[in-house]
């Protein structure tokens, strides 16, 4: 997650002034990797006292980190770092994502999902598979909202990336989802995100994670194949 992206998504949270400034203080150390990822924070306790704070406050402050995937809580053992941080684009980077066409960017789809996909079936541990259905249920909690879809949506595709286990596959990936950030996918998925079709990909991607979970390749990358004629209908659609 883009380390500005991720402090305007936890900064506008409806919070008590005092759990944003636990909020704020948590993620700044989890970004300077004062907490690096896949370390225990300290207890509940001891954050609450090194804060000046009630432990509630920090329980509260922690329930927002953790609903925005920067930490991941297991019973009985604590709270973990998930957070990593994207390095910044380089302006070649960035120039590239923002001269993508919406064509542009559907082919790039079309020619890395099928092979992330496969990839990610055979690569994935059942660690990825459980935050993988964590991201899943994120995705049919909505109703409404299309900026949380999307972002949920995201995270989605970013973990079946990061789960081929080939960084350069992944690190092109993120340049993919940069272009739909800086462009036209937000935009016009807005238009086109009903609560009804909402609905209808929530559907969608809880067939894909089914697909995956069973390591079937077959099944997962023809239905990613599926859905990117859907996406190319959308986008003939909208021209």
């Amino acid at each position: 997650m883009n380390d500005l992206i991720a402090s305007q998504l936890l900064s506008g949270q409806s919070v008590g002034a005092t759990v944003q400034v636990v909020i704020d203080a948590l993620f700044a150390r989890i970004r300077s990797e004062e907490y690096p990822a896949d370390t225990r924070l300290p207890s509940e306790r001891t954050l609450a006292s090194e804060l000046g704070v009630s432990r509630n406050t920090v329980r509260e402050a922690l329930d927002v980190l953790e609903h925005r995937d920067i930490i991941r809580r297991r019973a009985g053992s604590g709270s973990f770092v998930t957070y990593r941080s994207v390095p910044a684009r380089s302006d070649r980077e960035s120039t590239v994502a923002e001269r993508t066409s919406p064509l542009d960017h559907l082919v790039m789809r079309g020619i890395l999902e099928p092979e992330m996909v496969r990839l990610a079936v055979i690569n994935m541990t059942p660690r990825d598979l459980e935050d993988l259905s964590e991201t899943v249920s994120r995705i049919e909690s909505v109703r409404s909202d299309v900026s949380d879809f999307v972002t949920y949506e995201e995270e989605l595709y970013r973990k079946i990336a990061q789960g081929t286990r080939n960084p350069l596959l992944a690190s092109c990936y993120e340049l993919v989802i940069d272009a739909c950030q800086q462009s036209f996918r937000t935009p016009l998925m807005r238009r086109h995100l009903t609560p009804r079709r909402i609905q209808d990909y929530q559907q969608r991607y809880n067939t894909l994670f089914n697909a995956i979970a069973a390591r079937d390749v077959e099944a997962a990358v023809e239905f990613i194949k599926l859905h990117l004629v859907e996406e190319q209908k959308l986008l003939l659609q909208d021209s």
